[in-house]
């Protein structure tokens, strides 16, 4: 609870006696240390984002009608991680630190952090369609395989940046408010972290998973992954009401909730998610499976 009104104009002073400190959860952003080696939990939460998806992926394509083969399955991996990391790192440099363009060295330094989901996915999609035209697939349900994979990266990332007592929310009186004290001051905050855990990668991925494997919507091109755009523009929308807006953006228009930079960038993925759906049915058509055996309709 907010111990004294009186102190508002030098900003709420919050009673943190009956919240969690994040000091008390035992957690540390490095999981082993040897030397000068670090091996963070955030790059553990990379490489499981990819491992996990692409086995789940090789259980998608393994369905009839898949839109690719194994070996496209294979690449996919390795230019989407490409897309991840270069549109990632791109990403946060031009919608969230311009500067680090005008210094190369520093844009490289990926382990000091910061990167874009939107860029991410800029990334990714740039991937998808060289590849797609390279081997003469169908970009677009190739785009609904993998954006079903995708909840699995945001969930264990959201974690990792959990673990790093990293973008953290707003301040609350909430019980479940946690005390960022390195990081966040000696005030409980919303921990957005896991708000966005649960809506991007829970939620949404179970919501996929049934459209996916219950209903018809993998041979409605489109229909998968505007559902994932949609699903991700709204959970991330909604979430910001209660994260902290970026340090940089402190004093403009972007530390306004309803206007934070990662608000303004889901509006074209939640306008694009609602055309995909809306236009799937017809784009509907017989899907030959890539492999052979039976068509379907």
């Amino acid at each position: 609870m907010i111990l004294s009104t009186a102190a508002a104009a030098a900003g709420p002073v919050f009673d943190t006696a009956n919240h969690i400190h994040f000091s008390q959860l035992g957690l540390d952003p490095v999981l082993l240390k040897i030397g000068f080696f670090e091996l963070k939990w955030y790059s553990i939460a990379y490489i499981a984002g990819i491992l996990i998806g692409w086995w789940y992926l090789l259980k998608l394509i393994a369905q009839p009608g898949a839109p690719m083969a194994r070996r496209h399955a294979d690449d996919m991996v390795f230019y989407a991680t490409l897309g991840i990391i270069l549109g990632g790192r791109l990403g946060y440099a031009m919608f969230y630190q311009t500067e680090l363009l005008l210094d190369p060295l520093k844009l490289i330094r990926l382990w000091d952090g910061g990167m874009s989901f939107h860029g991410g996915v800029i990334g990714v999609t740039v991937a998808i369609l060289w590849l797609c035209r390279k081997e003469k697939l169908n970009w677009l349900r190739v785009h609904d395989y993998v954006a079903c994979c995708v909840p699995f990266g945001l969930f264990f990332g959201r974690l990792a940046n959990f673990v790093n007592a990293e973008l953290w929310g707003r301040p609350t009186d909430m019980p479940w408010g946690i005390v960022f004290e390195r990081t966040g001051g000696l005030v409980p905050r919303h921990p957005s972290q896991l708000y966005e855990a649960g809506l991007e990668g829970l939620l949404l991925g179970l919501v996929l998973w049934f459209m996916f494997w219950k209903t018809d919507a993998r041979y409605q091109p489109g229909k998968l992954v505007g559902t994932f755009l949609l699903g991700y523009g709204l959970s991330r929308y909604f979430v910001e009401f209660f994260r902290e807006y970026d340090r940089q953006f402190a004093d403009t228009i972007f530390a306004t909730p309803g206007l934070h930079m990662g608000q303004l960038l889901t509006v074209p993925m939640i306008l694009g998610g609602l055309y995909l759906i809306a236009t799937a049915k017809k784009r509907r058509e017989r899907v030959e499976p890539f492999a052979g055996g039976p068509s379907i309709a």
